[in-house]
């Protein structure tokens, strides 16, 4: 298998060229195009599209145009989701990613419509990708679930209401499954429907996601308390100043680490169940999305 590091050179260019080109396509009105493309611009990890390729590739397939089509969809919902974080009525961060968040550039209105339009061009992407047509809806419904009002809509709901109480560590990890956890189980189950791959492996896909999106959710609270501003390209201590329930305020920070460390092991120790499952299947790449999480 390849490297991590070879994979993601080869990929990277492609999920931004899918997504890049689809707005430059698709988007009549001139300064909304310039505000989308603003924050998709800006970069970041694209954990999530990666993902979805990473496992298409665990099981020995080449990614397609409408693979890459797919994990650009997600990253379009990812970043349409932080634009309208960052707004003064949510979060109100002033950077993102090292540079200015979309409201400071473009206003608020601008902003809230950009996060719209990604949102709903997501969807078009998907709809209007070469894949079979039943997979097509089911990927469709997984998404509008993973990122709607089960999901990731619901998590921030939570999120927010959190900040007028301190949650318990139930409530805490509900929100966080939500909000962070879906659109990365989203792109697990992808990848597995992708690679026409049966329910018994999906689902178990499904429970790695679950691992991970715990301890993607846990490393970036951890982040949020120790890491400095030019370290994570945005202002850190939100969370505290926000008075929002996090790992390292609910367990400390030497809990946390343990918290974290432990869904690590449970994901660990879910690639390995998927390998005897699976005869197609190798670990490795999926293995390096965990590592990247350790500290």
């Amino acid at each position: 298998m390849e490297t991590f590091a070879d994979f993601r050179e080869q990929s990277l260019p492609l999920i931004e060229k899918e997504m890049e080109s689809f707005i430059n396509d698709h988007t009549t009105n001139n300064q909304l195009k310039e505000a989308m493309l603003y924050s998709i611009h800006a970069g970041g990890k694209r954990f999530r599209p990666l993902l979805v390729l990473a496992t298409i590739r665990s099981f020995n397939k080449e990614a397609q145009t409408c693979d890459y089509q797919v994990a650009a969809a997600l990253e379009m919902i990812h970043t349409y989701s932080l634009i309208h974080d960052d707004l003064p009525a949510m979060d109100d961060d002033d950077l993102r990613r090292g540079k200015p968040t979309n409201h400071k550039v473009f206003g608020e209105a601008h902003a809230i419509l950009a996060g719209d339009g990604l949102l709903t061009a997501a969807f078009q992407l998907i709809a209007i990708s070469q894949i079979e047509m039943h997979q097509k809806i089911l990927l469709i419904q997984l998404l509008s679930k993973a990122s709607g009002i089960q999901g990731m809509v619901a998590g921030q709901a939570g999120d927010l209401q959190g900040e007028a109480r301190a949650l318990s560590l139930t409530e805490l990890a509900d929100v966080h499954e939500k909000k962070t956890g879906a659109l990365i189980e989203f792109a697990l189950l992808a990848g597995g429907i992708l690679a026409d791959q049966p329910a018994e492996v999906v689902d178990l896909l499904g429970m790695f996601a679950q691992h991970l999106g715990l301890a993607f959710q846990i490393k970036d609270d951890l982040l949020d308390a120790t890491s400095s501003e030019a370290e994570l390209g945005k202002k850190v201590g939100r969370d505290e100043a926000l008075n929002k329930s996090t790992y390292p305020g609910l367990l400390g920070l030497e809990g946390a680490k343990a918290a974290l460390n432990e869904q690590l092991t449970l994901g660990f120790q879910t690639l390995e169940t998927l390998k005897q499952t699976s005869s197609e299947f190798h670990l490795e790449l999926l293995q390096d999305f965990l590592k990247q999480l350790q500290l």
